[in-house]
């Protein structure tokens, strides 16, 4: 059995089930951590005397026992049976002790491949965490600042030429892009002193890489822009681009460091073609890419699904079956 945990609705998990269940895969089931409240969603013993159950997306309790993948696809969101308390207190309440329970009965009772671990995906998930080991792993990542203070911005700016800022860790809600930031004492000091930003070296050129990560396998589209977040419009040439084995095991050096099975991989290329590192999503979306790029994603992600629950579901003293390969 393989478990994808996501939100009620969401695209990618829906997609990848149609798919699995087309090849045969019939216990392929979504648990909706949105959906929690409101009904008899999960049950758990400490000392395991009854099966541990969960509620999936189409109403039935499954036992975790038998489940080999976890694939910790989205996870925090709000209930949406809480929307409806009046008190805050009361839906922060719902919200807490809803995601809580779900993420402790499967990081205590679930002993299978997961699609990564949660605690992985959460230290993953930090951005200068991220930059400190794909730096370690050999590539080379953008001259970066956190701070508070405006004049260490503008001192900054000064010593690496042109800078961009964007969140540390960012917000639900509309997408927050990444700016340029060509004069530091245009905005005022207390701008600064809010919160935290990440403050970069501007890297020139105008390839973009985003490289999507399943297992040891990995399928890279060019984005050629101007612009320098790439999703602020996707009209611009999409192209495959065949991903260097240098570079290619330097990516999985430092997802492995991470802990992640699987990442989407933000890179950029300088003008001499030299591949910088800007960041990793550790559930970043890749549907988007299949019809541009001409490229199956979504087949080739099942595959590496299906090939982590061989490896669960064999013999701990046995063989660990090789990925299936992506044709």
């Amino acid at each position: 059995m393989i478990l994808t945990v996501s939100l009620k609705d969401d695209l990618h998990a829906l997609a990848v089930r149609h798919e699995a269940l087309s090849r045969g895969c019939r216990d392929f089931h979504i648990v909706e951590c949105d959906q929690i409240s409101g009904h008899e969603s999960l049950s758990w013993t400490v000392d395991g005397d009854s099966p541990t159950t969960l509620r999936t997306s189409d109403g039935r309790l499954v036992r975790l026992e038998d489940a080999s993948v976890v694939w910790w696809r989205r996870v925090r969101a709000s209930q949406q049976d809480a929307a409806s308390r009046e008190s805050r207190s009361e839906r922060n309440l719902v919200d807490n002790d809803c995601r809580g329970a779900l993420t402790g009965i499967l990081s205590t009772a679930f002993g299978g491949e997961w699609i990564s671990h949660p605690e992985a995906t959460d230290r993953a998930s930090d951005k200068l965490y991220q930059l400190a080991v794909a730096r370690r792993a050999g590539l080379r990542v953008p001259k970066t600042l956190v701070t508070q203070s405006r004049d260490e911005v503008a001192r900054f700016r000064e010593q690496v030429g042109r800078i961009i800022v964007k969140p540390v860790v960012g917000t639900s809600g509309p997408l927050l892009f990444t700016q340029y930031l060509d004069d530091p004492s245009a905005l005022p000091a207390a701008s600064y002193e809010a919160c935290p930003a990440v403050y970069q070296e501007y890297v020139e050129g105008d390839r973009h890489i985003r490289l999507n990560c399943f297992g040891d396998r990995m399928y890279a589209a060019r984005l050629t822009t101007d612009l320098l977040d790439w999703r602020a419009d996707l009209t611009m040439p999409i192209s495959p681009w065949p991903v260097p084995d240098d570079l290619a095991r330097r990516v999985r050096a430092t997802l492995r460091a991470l802990g992640l099975r699987m990442g989407a991989v933000d890179l950029k290329l300088t003008p001499e073609g030299e591949p910088v590192w800007l960041e990793v999503n550790p559930q970043g979306q890749f549907l988007f890419l299949e019809p541009l790029l001409g490229i199956p994603l979504t087949r080739y992600f099942v595959d590496f699904l299906l090939a982590a629950e061989e490896t669960a579901s064999a013999p701990a003293a046995g063989r660990r079956p090789v990925e299936r390969a992506a044709v």
